[in-house]
């Protein structure tokens, strides 16, 4: 456990000349309004560390390692890591290898660390862990012993997935969307952004009822915020859906709400009610309107084209042996039945499209839009 300037320094010194080096960090999104990261773990053969910068916050000697290109940073799972050491740290990545997005390519359907690990070394992780409150101090002998078993195994994992997706033409796939992956960042709300923006499903919703809901979430962020909770600790996401949708006005109409314990209306009852009064009595005139997406609504030879193209990525992804989705998303295929290219050439034009889909699959994609000319 590192927990001095000068353990980090020395670390990084011991880890620069690795050619792999496996990663993870843990985190206290689950206890906290602000989250933060709380531990950061690095593995080499012969090396297991922990940095605690909770308690030495300096980590930028480590920002070179991530920026090495001759360094291949191992992760599972690494899209909150990627996000969190930025967010936190200002530090950035590249030559990342993501043994998940390796194991979705490869067809595996289970592809959670403790899934992966126990079919491929059987060794079991304590669950109990995964959701633990990683900012509290002391750590237990078991949060440390987990800490440390995310990842001792990743970079012989790492060899076992590279080996597997060179045999099979894929390896170029997984190092693609692993650089991409590199690059992503946390979006920070800002202030004057509706709420309702982020809640699933609030686009089926009434002016109204989105400006209730509204009125809810910003009760709920207040009251997170004072407690240190994350927002769902207040109050559910269904609660919130419900209380938006049937706007209660008494303590007796929030009867029969999910999630509205008789603990939690003793908390936060008079909290609710006021902020339904006050989405109640906006204006209709200043009533909130969900942005309708601008995409460019599909017509007749574009639905036919969409049809033909979901038909050949489901019977190429089942002869491939992986999800239909890691092998061209939706919005892919629709970008590509309103582009309706002819040549490959008119690929180009599509910017979600990956190289390595073009290079592997463009052809065939062509090929199935002219199926429905």
């Amino acid at each position: 456990m590192i927990t001095t300037a000068d353990g980090v320094r020395r670390l990084a010194d011991r880890l620069s000349p690795e050619p792999l080096v496996a990663c993870d960090l843990e985190a206290d999104s689950m206890h906290h309004y602000q989250e933060k990261v709380c531990l950061v773990q690095f593995a080499v053969p012969g090396l297991a560390a922990i940095v605690d910068p909770l308690v030495v916050a300096d980590l930028s000697p480590l920002a070179p390692l991530f920026a090495d290109r001759s360094i291949r940073k191992v992760f599972h799972g690494a899209d909150y890591d990627v996000r969190s050491l930025h967010r936190d740290f200002g530090i950035g990545m590249t030559n990342l290898f993501d043994t998940m997005i390796a194991c979705q390519f490869l067809g595996e359907r289970e592809f959670g660390l403790a899934a992966v690990l126990k079919k491929r070394f059987g060794v079991e992780l304590d669950k109990q862990y995964q959701r633990a409150d990683w900012s509290r101090r002391p750590l237990t002998a078991g949060m440390i012993d987990y800490a440390v078993k995310d990842t001792t195994l990743l970079i012989e994992l790492c060899g076992q997935l590279e080996g597997e997706l060179r045999a099979k033409g894929r390896l170029g796939w997984v190092e693609e969307e692993c650089a991409l992956l590199a690059q992503v960042r946390m979006t920070q709300r800002a202030e004057d952004v509706p709420l309702f923006l982020r809640f699933k499903g609030a686009s089926r919703l009434s002016s109204r009822t989105l400006a209730v809901l509204e009125e809810i979430l910003r009760f709920r962020d207040r009251r997170a915020r004072q407690a240190d909770v994350p927002p769902f600790k207040v109050l559910g996401t269904e609660t919130v859906r419900e209380l938006a949708e049937k706007k209660p006005r008494t303590v007796a109409d929030c009867a029969g709400i999910p999630g509205l314990t008789e603990r939690v209306m003793e908390r936060s009852g008079e909290g609710i009610l006021r902020a339904v009064e006050a989405g109640m009595a906006v204006p209709e005139r200043a009533l909130p309107i969900f942005p309708r997406d601008e995409r460019r609504k599909m017509g007749g030879d574009e639905e036919r084209c969409l049809k033909a193209l979901k038909g050949w990525r489901e019977e190429r992804a089942r002869r491939l042996g992986i999800e239909p989705g890691f092998l061209a998303n939706n919005a892919l295929l629709e970008q590509v039945a309103l582009t309706a290219p002819r040549t490959m050439e008119a690929l180009d034009g599509i910017a979600a499209l990956r190289e390595w889909q073009k290079r592997e699959f463009g052809a065939e994609m062509v090929a199935a839009v002219e199926s429905c000319r």
